[in-house]
Formats: structure tokens, sequence, C-alpha cells
């Protein structure tokens, strides 16, 4: 049995257990991402905030992201090899690959 949440249940939970790990911008389009996968797949995701901090990774833009992988990757070849959300025009979550 899950028991559904909200946006703004989903982002208390982040701010109560690992407070520094996102954005509350990151928030909204992780857990939109989220109910979107959710939907397409049919499957239900239990909220488990440490494994998602595990998981994906926000960056403020791209030099950030460049400085912890390397500045070989532009936008597209991170699209090619993880899980890009976008957040606005320069920051993005990815799925840590």
């Amino acid at each position: 049995m899950r028991q559904p949440i909200n946006q703004y249940q989903f982002a208390q939970e982040f701010q109560r257990i690992r407070p520094n790990q996102f954005t509350y911008e990151g928030l909204k389009a992780l857990f939109d991402w989220f109910e979107e996968y959710e939907t397409e797949t049919e499957t239900e995701i239990e909220l488990d905030v440490i494994r998602i901090c595990c998981d994906w990774s926000e960056y403020a833009n791209l030099k950030e992201f460049q400085n912890d992988y390397g500045k070989k990757y532009t936008l597209e070849t991170i699209q090619e090899n993880t899980i890009l959300i976008p957040i606005d025009s320069e920051s993005f979550i990815i799925q840590q690959f």
C-alpha cells in the first residue's frame, strides 16, 4: 500500500531529511519528472529521499557539471549518457552515471 503525495509534501520530506541537496525549483522539476514517469510506465515510485539523493544530482550550470565529470561533456552528450531534467535555462538535474 502506498500513499500518494503532492509536490509540497515531496519538497517537505527533502527539507526535513536532506535540506541542502536540491533547490526548491529542482525539487519541483524532479517531482514532475517522477510523476510523468509513473504515468508513462504505470509504475508507482516509493519516496526514498536518501536513495534519490544518491541517484540524482543538481547542477547550477554546465561548468559546474564539467568540474565533476570533465570538460568533454555538453548538454547533448550528457543526454546521451543519462537522464537530464532541465530546471531553467542553465540549471539541471541528472541521474548519476
